[in-house]
This record gives structure tokens, C-alpha cells and sequence, in this order.
């Protein structure tokens, strides 16, 4: 990151930092993609399993790792402020906590995992593979984990390539794991739905390993010598990134709960119907990975020039990530239209499953629209560490306003499975409403605050 004077140099830098960011979010999910397709072809129960497996496990890897995301604008404010002395525990903090967060997964799903299964009406087979797919997956938790506090680190320095690169090194190598778990190749025994956990664990220790390695022997990273001291976890240095950190993660987690709520409430449909939604959402969250990639390269540029006091520069920023993820929606939101059919065969060769995929992906149309100019908000906000008002918000829009609804439009209209995709719609679009007005508030006070003390 380095300080910019017109826009033109403020958008090749966010460019800079964007693409490279964008590369790597399409190929996380990517892994993320492949599981269900590769699952999708070894069976309709295999991608009911892995459906229901992914809306309980997605939700939670993305609210506590949300906490983790503190240390991108905590370290972006500390390079912007030139209190890099501080970057290195702040890392080393951040690693401790995300072990700490990644064992308390593990005790909770070792207790909790079957109670939970048992109280949803999943035929025997579909319950089997959800919950093996989860324990093998989660044996690769805390390395996952260790890795996303490295990469925060390693973004909120500007450095998003080395990422990127982790990610297109890994994503083969996921592809390859599905290929010999889920089908039986190479002497494995054929496991399909629970074979994508496997892949996904090993994938896992890997993207770790590498990550470690860079940060210790590459430069910059090396020159933080994050490795070089050891010192005892501190409850207070955790205390400073969960003020950040779990607002954030809450927020993250109310959005993303609430497509595993409604894929848990359709499992009283049919194997196809759960099947067919879970290939739309899945794809429909592939492309949500452009407004996320805009949402984290704001929150770097927004923290470097808030951490600087240049809150005219930030304010900028601002508008050009939210102007950039409305026009790629547009564009997304075209593409799903135009090949909704070639989409939905890539999930399946049931047609009953084809078709209904091909219904619910027009929807996914208008709820992607609302997500592209939701996303990028919540990232400045984080740039700016507000985030207390975004978990409230993110509460109320998704919670209160977009399940309810979409259960009142699946049980008492025509609508019946689709319902459920109205209600996120709403959902979504409420709070991409009420983040505007908060984005511009915050905005109103810095400036106003740089008034005063001039």
C-alpha cells in the first residue's frame, strides 16, 4: 500500500490489490464448487449429503473466521499510521486465537453433530454422508484456520498475489484429492460425498504449510520475523482483535446462516428439490465471490488511508469499489440468464433436478443484484472498524426480515421452494439499504471530525 493523489492512480493501485484477491476468492470457492459437482456425479444423495453438510459447516467457518478478518484492517491501520513495530504480535496473536477458535469448532461438532442431524428429516443415506463429509473435513480445521490468519497478514500488507498464488497451487490439488476419494481412483475406496471432506482436509494442510513457509522465508513477510520470538498467548491482545473481529464475524454469519437456514428448512422437500437448490446457490455464491473480493480490497485501502487520517481519500475508495461490484453484478446477472441451462447441467444429468436448478437460478439473478452492492459497503465499514452497527443491521435484515418472509412465501403462495429465494432477496436488499446509510454516516462524522481538529 502507498499513499495515491488523483483517482487514476487510486484505481490502478485498487486493481492492483482487487484482481489478485478475485483470483483467489473464485479459486477457495472453486474447491468449494468441485465438491459439489464431482459429488453431484457420484449421486443425487451424495449432493443432498454434501448440501446439507456445507449449510452446516459453511455458516460456521465463515462467522468464526470472520473474527480472523480483524487483522487486515488492524494491520492496514498500523502500516497507514507507521506502527509497523506492533504488526508482528499482532500476527502471532492472531494465530494463537485461531487455534483456539478452530479446537472449539472441534468440541462443540464432537458433541453437537449428531443431535443435529437427527433433527432434520433426512432420509438414512443423505444423514450418513452429511455427517462423515463433516468429520472428515474438520480434521483439517485448525490448519484452515491458521492459514486465513497468515493470509490476512499477508493482504493488509498489499501483497494479495502471494495469495493468489497459494490458491492456484491448491485448487489442483483439491481437484485431484476429489477425484481419488470420491470416485475410488488409485487404489482408494470410492467414498463419494465423504470423499469430498477428505480432499477438502488434505487441501487444507497443504494451502497451511505453504502459507508457513512463505511468511518465513519470503520477503517482505520474512522481515516481520513473525516466527522469529515466542511469546505466551495474551487474553488481552485477543480482547483488542475479538473487539473487531467478532462483530464482523457475527455479521458474516447472520448473512451466510441464512442460505444453510433455508437449505435446512428445505429438506422437507425431496432429495431432487434439496439437490437442484444447493447446485443454484452454489453457483450463484461462485459468482458473489466478485462483490467479497471488492468488500476485502476495500477494507485494505479504507483501513491504510483511515490509519493515515486521509478520510477524503477513503471516502473515494469507497465509491469506486461499490460503483466497480455494481456493474460486475449486472454483468454476472447476465451470464446466469443467458446459460442457465449449461449451468445446471454441470451439477447433474437427472432433468428433474436440471430443471428445477434452471428455476431457482433466475432467482439468484435479483438476491446476487442486492449482495453486489451490500458486500463492498460492509467492506469500507471494516476499512473504517465500524462495526458494531453492520452486525445489528446484518441481524434484523436477514433474521428478522428475509427468513421469515421467504417462509411465509414458501408456505402460503404459489411461490412453494422458490419462496424461500424471495425471502433472501429481501433479506439482502434491506440490508444493502440500511449499510448505505450507515457507510454514509460514518463518512459524514470523519469528515466533519477533520473540521473540527483542522
Amino acid at each position: 500500500m502507498y499513499p495515491t493523489s488523483s483517482l487514476k492512480q487510486k484505481n490502478i493501485l485498487f486493481l492492483h490489490i482487487l484482481l489478485p484477491i478475485l483470483v483467489t476468492q473464485l479459486g477457495m470457492y472453486a474447491m468449494n464448487f468441485f465438491d459439489t459437482v464431482m459429488s453431484g456425479k457420484a449421486g443425487a444423495d451424495d449432493l443432498a449429503g454434501v448440501a446439507i453438510g456445507s449449510s452446516l459447516w459453511v455458516p460456521i467457518f465463515t462467522g468464526i473466521n470472520g473474527i480472523l478478518l480483524a487483522i487486515s484492517p488492524i494491520v492496514a491501520q498500523l502500516i497507514g499510521g507507521e506502527k509497523k513495530e506492533k504488526i508482528p504480535s499482532t500476527v502471532r496473536q492472531g494465530i494463537y486465537l485461531a487455534i483456539a477458535l478452530a479446537l472449539t469448532i472441534v468440541i462443540a461438532g464432537w458433541f453437537l453433530l449428531d443431535p443435529i442431524l437427527r433433527l432434520m428429516s433426512l432420509e438414512a443415506n443423505v444423514s450418513t454422508i452429511s455427517k462423515y463429509y463433516l468429520i472428515t473435513l474438520i480434521t483439517g480445521i485448525i490448519p484452515l484456520f491458521i492459514y486465513n490468519a497468515l493470509r490476512c497478514f499477508i493482504d493488509a500488507l498489499g501483497q494479495t498475489r502471494v495469495t493468489m498464488v497459494i490458491t492456484l497451487l491448491s485448487l489442483p490439488v483439491n481437484i485431484l484429492f476429489n477425484y481419488i476419494f470420491i470416485f475410488g481412483k488409485l487404489g482408494a475406496p470410492a467414498l463419494g460425498g465423504i470423499g469430498a471432506g477428505i480432499a477438502s482436509s488434505l487441501t487444507y494442510w497443504f494451502t497451511c504449510i505453504v502459507a508457513l513457509l512463505i511468511v518465513w522465508r519470503v520477503r517482505p513477510f520474512s522481515t516481520y520475523y513473525i516466527f522469529g520470538a515466542i511469546e505466551k498467548p495474551s487474553l488481552s491482545a485477543w480482547w483488542e482483535q475479538l473487539k473487531v473481529g467478532v462483530p464482523i464475524g457475527f455479521a458474516i454469519f447472520f448473512e451466510v446462516s441464512i442460505f444453510a437456514a433455508v437449505t435446512l428448512m428445505m429438506s422437507t422437500y425431496s432429495t431432487y428439490t434439496i439437490a437442484a437448490h444447493q447446485a443454484a446457490i452454489n453457483f450463484a455464491s461462485f459468482l458473489y465471490m466478485l462483490p467479497l473480493s471488492i468488500s476485502m480490497a476495500l477494507t485494505i485501502a479504507v483501513g491504510f488511508e483511515v490509519g493515515a487520517g486521509r478520510w477524503k481519500d477513503a471516502k473515494q475508495y469507497s465509491g469506486l469499489g461499490i460503483s466497480v461490484a455494481i456493474v460486475l453484478s449486472l454483468i454476472s446477472g447476465l451470464a446466469i440468464y443467458l446459460f442457465n441451462d449449461p449451468v445446471a447441467q454441470l451439477y447433474s444429468s437427472n432433468e428433474e433436478v436440471i430443471q428445477m436448478t434452471k428455476h431457482f437460478l433466475y432467482f439468484a439473478i435479483f438476491f446476487q443484484l442486492s449482495d453486489a452492492f451490500g458486500a463492498p459497503i460492509q467492506g469500507a465499514l471494516r476499512g473504517y472498524k465500524d462495526v458494531n452497527i453492520t452486525l445489528v443491521m446484518a441481524f434484523i435484515s436477514y433474521w428478522l426480515i428475509g427468513l421469515p418472509s421467504g417462509y411465509l412465501f414458501a408456505q402460503y403462495t404459489f411461490l412453494g421452494p422458490a419462496g424461500y429465494w424471495v425471502g433472501l432477496i429481501t433479506g439482502l436488499a434491506v440490508g444493502a439499504i440500511t449499510l448505505l446509510l450507515r457507510l454514509i454516516t460514518v463518512q459524514r462524522n470523519a469528515s466533519y471530525s477533520k473540521e473540527l481538529s483542522a
